[in-house]
């Protein structure tokens, strides 16, 4: 963890431990109390919206569900607090589990459909479940005793800060470890996160799993926080106030967690006091002066961008001092100042400060090596096995749409450790036939076996993991994660560790993971990437996201590499540096597909080539055989031979 990173959470902490020295008061004491629970949910809410890319809007029904387990067992069955912590988050995360395994076949507007309706649900629930819940009567429940000790107001705040303190440490954890690089990798290409061995579908159901039951732990906390709960608590204007909150704070940041749990819970406190709302209107159209004038003169922004919400916050200032009275304007003005938020800050706070800084340091950033690689140091592990029997054999293979056949009764057999090259014109089925071998597609008839066993019908995580690596027409990074996290995602399965390993970071996981970090630094350099380990690869150069790609394919240690078309966008000695990695992966024993249109580069590393046209073979042999080939000449060149 950053050294900087700590102390500012020590820091924060302490001053979050001292508010009941410097106020008694209870209101304020409970105020803060309220948004560390709130910030406990948000941090595992991030983890689906902002990590994963889910829109969630059942989290306030997950809330529910952690405040009445607690009141539940504390009234019927009068189970300790010690007791009633872990069960609320278990019982959640289940429900959890039961909310995501159905929720998460559908996606965008759909997902936030079945999601609201489950939170909805849960309310009905509890309001008709007066056997548990008492119904609309709600619960009362005391504030705990452990031990014999009974909390009150000011000792059971720092049981919250405690705890809230421990949910940042563990989800900390987990987002800089396998299991976060595989929820942000859903987000940035699912096509890719699933062949590179990452299941979409089982992550994403171990995402709303562990947010989940950060939501149980809130709910508990919240339950004995307030000492009264009812349905109408955990309504869905909850839920959307939650989200907001991701959204507004600013994703992927536990800092836009904290801050987004105080702009939800002050915020519409503050807009009860004319004289409050006055100075917060004056302080937010200050700093969107500042902020619009930096972003102008570092040319991130231009004049007329940020014309609109700088005249808008001055209006809205203007409107404070005009008004004699707030409260028929609360929550218009709540809502606009959301909106606004939202609309202009679309990264949140926390984003729009780190582009800020991030483009104050860029004109000073050098090139940066992450650590050394020894020369002997091989980054590929696995040497596949040498000889000419076929790795892949597929037979009368068709791919139909509908009336098209893309693919139409195609023959493959791929020699072991050989390079094998598939052309043919745009639109020959070539990068459909990839994606048949790799399961991205299910083929209509025929057959495909690799290492002696089918792969039709297989997942394209397990066809990855077993052996098939692969990287695409169309670029497919992650783009919001480095170079390094990328690479680090292919190795995924390397881990053995688990949640738990993760979250009190044991022997095991720390040395898996310093082995994956060495073999990504290693593939990196591997393919000359050396010094962009720490660029984010959206930013890097499209050539150099073709090298990355094949990096990353690499970490998964493949018998056999599909390359689609990997010299597209390179320049001339870049594609030289290509063809010499492709003869090294070619050496290792590891057996190699190419798809590219650059012919010099297919004839002189190739050692069979097969060609496609519309769908078909019509040629297969070695280089210099096919290129003289009639039909080849025909359809792939556009004219006879002579």
């Amino acid at each position: 963890m950053n050294r900087n990173y700590v102390f500012a959470s020590v820091i924060g902490f302490a001053l979050l431990a001292l508010v009941p020295v410097f106020t008694h008061n209870p209101y304020y004491i409970h105020l803060v109390e309220t948004i560390m629970i709130y910030a406990i949910l948000l941090f595992g809410l991030d983890i689906v919206v902002g990590y994963t890319g889910q829109v969630s809007l059942g989290h306030a029904g997950l809330f529910g569900i952690g405040a009445y387990t607690a009141g539940v067992l504390f009234l019927k069955v009068g189970a300790p607090f010690w007791v009633i912590v872990p069960a609320s988050i278990a019982v959640t995360a289940v429900f959890g589990a039961l909310l995501a395994l159905p929720a998460l076949r559908v996606s965008g507007p759909y997902l936030a459909m079945v999601t609201m309706a489950f939170g909805t649900i849960i309310q009905i629930l509890i309001n008709e479940m007066t056997f548990l819940t008492e119904g609309p009567m709600g619960l009362k429940i005391p504030k705990p005793a452990v031990a014999g000790y009974k909390f009150d107001e000011q000792s059971f705040y720092w049981v919250v800060t405690a705890l809230l303190a421990l949910s940042l440490l563990v989800v900390h954890r987990v987002l800089r470890s396998q299991l976060g690089r595989a929820f942000e990798a859903l987000r940035g290409s699912p096509v890719a996160s699933d062949c590179m061995g990452v299941s979409v579908y089982k992550y994403k159901v171990y995402a709303f799993v562990i947010s989940a039951g950060f939501a149980g732990l809130a709910g508990c906390l919240y339950a004995y926080s307030e000492q009264y709960i009812s349905p109408n608590t955990y309504n869905n204007e909850l839920t959307v106030m939650f989200l907001l909150a991701v959204i507004m704070g600013g994703r992927k940041s536990r800092i836009g967690s904290m801050l987004g749990a105080t702009i939800i819970v002050l915020l519409p406190k503050l807009l009860d006091d004319l004289e409050m709302f006055r100075m917060v209107a004056s302080v937010l159209a200050v700093l969107m002066l500042i902020g619009a004038i930096i972003g102008v003169a570092r040319k991130m922004t231009t004049a007329q961008t940020m014309a609109v919400p700088v005249v808008g916050t001055a209006a809205l200032a203007v409107f404070a001092f005009w008004l004699d009275s707030i409260t028929d304007w609360r929550l218009s003005i709540f809502g606009l100042m959301i909106l606004f938020v939202v609309y202009y800050l679309q990264d949140g706070i926390v984003g729009f400060v780190r582009s800020l800084l991030s483009h104050r340091s860029r004109g000073a950033k050098t090139a940066h090596v992450a650590h050394a690689v020894d020369s002997h140091v091989d980054p590929i592990i696995r040497a596949a096995k040498n000889g000419g029997d076929d790795v892949l054999v597929a037979k009368e293979v068709l791919m139909q749409f509908g009336g098209l056949k893309a693919i139409n009764q195609v023959d493959l057999r791929i020699k072991r450790g050989t390079i094998h090259g598939l052309i043919g014109p745009n639109g020959s089925g070539k990068s459909t036939m990839m994606n048949v071998l790799t399961g991205i597609y299910v083929p209509t008839a025929g057959s495909i076996e690799f290492e002696g066993r089918s792969v039709v019908g297989r997942t394209s995580s397990d066809i990855a993991l077993s052996g098939i690596a692969r990287t695409f027409q169309n670029v497919q990074l992650f783009g919001e994660m480095t170079a390094l996290q990328n690479v680090q995602v292919g190795l995924h399965h390397t881990f053995h560790s688990n949640f738990v390993d993760v979250a009190l970071n044991t022997s095991r996981y720390a040395q898996e993971d310093k082995s994956a970090t060495a073999r990504a630094e290693g593939l990196l350099a591997f393919v000359g990437l050396a010094d962009l380990a720490e660029e984010q690869a959206r930013n890097l150069p499209y050539g150099k996201q073709r090298l990355l790609e094949i990096a990353r394919a690499l970490a998964l240690d493949p018998q056999l590499l599909l390359l689609d078309e990997p010299a597209a966008g390179l320049t001339a000695p870049d594609i030289k540096e290509l063809v010499l990695i492709i003869r090294k992966i070619r050496d290792h024993g590891i057996t190699v597909i190419l798809i590219e249109h650059h012919m010099d580069m297919v004839m002189s590393i190739c050692d069979t080539v097969s060609v496609l046209d519309f769908g078909q073979k019509i040629a297969e042999g070695q280089p210099a055989d096919v290129q003289a080939n009639e039909k080849v000449i025909e359809a792939y060149l556009g004219g006879t031979a002579t």
